[in-house]
């Protein structure tokens, strides 16, 4: 007779929808990989992650942050594949894709998709996406968003475990291949500003460091914080002769004093800042999100906070931060500055009566004047872009990055994604270009009557003499690239989807844990549903005489670890908006999904 106890049964792999993933194609073909094509079969055996992005995108630049620790500690089971997928017509350039990946370190393969043929094959509505494929090649679960990292991490771990017992998992080196590395002063620099000195201090952001250069604005002088910087981009100089350093990775400002040589944290925690955390207090008790630029007006330190699509300030004489204008939801909304709505501001400029704001995301030139309210001077939204001049009203940018005032009050904007350098003036109300064949212009400063411009995708500073006359260029006019979704004109169910993740539930303790926020362009397309409420699933109405526009829809979920031991479980806030182009045909859907967390299997 065994009296030994039976073997403990094992816990049943957790089930979950089986789809197919479809091929993965691309027009532009695949980037760190040696030149060599993939499929989707040579990833059998491994769990594969793809992530959808687009390099304009800051939500995306923090999902690749995110995805770093993962991709590192499952190197032999793991890979991820960014699938690079365009909003503007710049990010379909190739070299464009190829210049990103550098500059943002992407170590995986990246497979260009200029025709989103692999977006739409994945049906994919928002940047970023992520989309987890199990080791025999079925889709098990997608994330919109970002702060997904917990419950991706807890998926690859059940995978890896699930599949070694079924003898279904393959480990070894992935497919990436690192580019050869390129010598030059300069790779990808961000932002400059003119020193009294007559130096110049340059961002040299994908070095993570500071480059003083001398007035010819090539010679090295110094180099400066390589181990202090992640990815530094905006510069301002002080009263006290300090430079205010916007330390972009590190979600942290710092000020550099070039006659010490001294660098001192001045704001952030390290952290990145999320819904529900303190949006004022002690500078150094206050996370921050991605400040991409930052200027000195009327006494405090500006910030442009890309991402959270918000203004701060930093007061130097109490130590303090705050929000100064948005509410962090994506767009463009004038009016008073706790009401406005950003998107992604990237760069600034102060004036006496005006601080200039270089709104990228809707390749809008904005301003916030002394009484708080905010005012857009060129741009109309997130899905127009283009190069034309003339009038404000008709004018067009592409992902401006970089704002300078000049002297006779107008302003010069780096153009980025239209490489070119534009002017506005308030005065009569009309844009034209200063100068174009720049390489992704992101910031210029001024030097005596010369204009000197970053062109960070040529890796240097370049000299330009103020024209008198604007260059005449050919008017360009683009939308955003996604296919229309075809609707039903009447009522439309808009449902939201997301399930908690693995070990999670909803955080119900203070209230409802979700929120759903609906608009659209024009707001006639909507006759009922907009505004703010609590579930995620909301019943619109369409009207039928608008024929085509643009849902916004803003959504966030807040879970915490299920673990009735913890009295103080980690919580998690899940958050994404949609801009989904819509046309209102008879026979188009009646039913609009949208995959917050989960897998919508109807």
């Amino acid at each position: 007779m065994n009296d030994a106890a039976p073997a403990p049964t094992p816990a049943p792999a957790p089930r979950r929808a089986r789809v197919r993933a479809p091929e993965l194609i691309g027009k532009g073909g695949w980037i760190n990989t040696g030149g060599k094509d993939l499929k989707l079969a040579d990833f059998r055996g491994r769990t594969l992650i793809l992530d959808f992005w687009t390099f304009c995108c800051i939500n995306c630049l923090h999902v690749l942050d995110e995805l770093r620790e993962l991709e590192e500690k499952h190197r032999d089971t793991l890979v991820i594949v960014g699938v690079h997928s365009p909003k503007f017509v710049h990010e379909a350039e190739h070299q464009a894709v190829v210049d990103a990946v550098e500059r943002y370190e992407v170590h995986h393969p990246v497979l260009d998709d200029p025709e989103l043929a692999t977006w739409k094959q994945y049906a994919v509505r928002a940047w970023p996406t992520l989309v987890v494929v199990d080791p025999e090649g079925y889709v098990v679960a997608q994330h919109a968003g970002e702060g997904h990292a917990n419950a991706i991490r807890t998926l690859v771990e059940e995978l890896e475990a699930e599949h070694e017992a079924k003898g279904t998992l393959r480990r070894g080196d992935g497919p990436y291949v690192a580019p050869e590395p390129v010598a030059t002063d300069l790779r990808f620099p961000g932002k400059a500003v003119l020193l009294p000195s007559g130096n110049y201090l340059v961002s040299d952001t994908t070095r993570h460091q500071l480059v003083e250069l001398a007035p010819d604005g090539e010679t090295v002088v110094r180099r400066i914080g390589e181990k202090d910087f992640r990815e530094p981009q905006g510069l301002a100089l002080l009263p006290d002769g300090k430079v205010v350093v916007a330390d972009t990775v590190h979600h942290a400002l710092r000020t550099f004093d070039p006659a010490t040589g001294v660098i001192e944290l001045i704001a952030g925690t390290g952290k990145q800042w999320w819904q529900g955390s303190p949006t004022s207090g002690p500078a150094l008790d206050v996370d921050l999100s991605s400040p991409w630029d930052v200027a000195w007006w009327r006494g405090k330190v500006w910030i442009a906070m890309a991402g959270v699509h918000q203004l701060w300030t930093y007061d130097p004489e109490t130590r303090t931060v705050e929000v100064a204008a948005g509410t962090t939801n994506e767009g463009l909304l004038d009016g008073a500055a706790a009401e406005a709505w950003f998107a992604q501001p990237s760069g600034l400029a102060a004036t006496e009566d005006r601080l200039w704001i270089a709104d990228s995301e809707t390749s809008a030139l904005r301003w916030i004047d002394p009484e708080g309210v905010v005012h857009t001077a060129v741009g109309t939204g997130l899905f127009d872009f283009g190069h034309r001049d003339g009038a404000a009203g008709q004018a067009l940018l592409q992902h401006p990055l970089g704002v300078t005032a000049l002297p006779d009050g107008s302003v010069a904007i780096s153009d980025t994604y239209n490489h070119a350098l534009r002017r506005f003036d308030p005065a009569t109300g009309e844009v034209t270009t200063l100068a174009t064949d720049l390489r992704e212009p992101s910031d210029a400063v001024l030097a005596g009557d010369d204009i000197v411009v970053v062109e960070s995708a040529r890796h240097r500073l370049t000299r330009l003499r103020l024209p008198e006359e604007a260059v005449q260029v050919e008017s360009v006019a683009h939308r955003t690239r996604r296919e229309a979704t075809e609707v039903a004109p009447g009522r439309l169910r808009l449902d939201v989807v997301f399930q908690a993740p693995t070990g999670q539930k909803l955080d119900e303790r203070y209230g409802p844990s979700t929120r759903l926020l609906v608009s659209s362009t024009p707001p006639e397309l909507l006759r009922a549903g907009e505004g703010t409420g609590t579930d995620l699933f909301r019943e619109l109405e369409l009207d039928p005489a608008v024929p085509e526009g643009v849902l916004h829809v803003s959504a966030m979920a807040a879970s915490c670890d299920d673990d009735p031991a913890n009295e103080y479980p980690a919580c998690h806030v899940h958050q994404q908006d949609w801009g989904v182009p819509v046309k209102v045909t008879e026979g188009g859907a009646n039913r609009l999904p949208l995959i917050l967390a989960g897998m919508d299997t109807p």
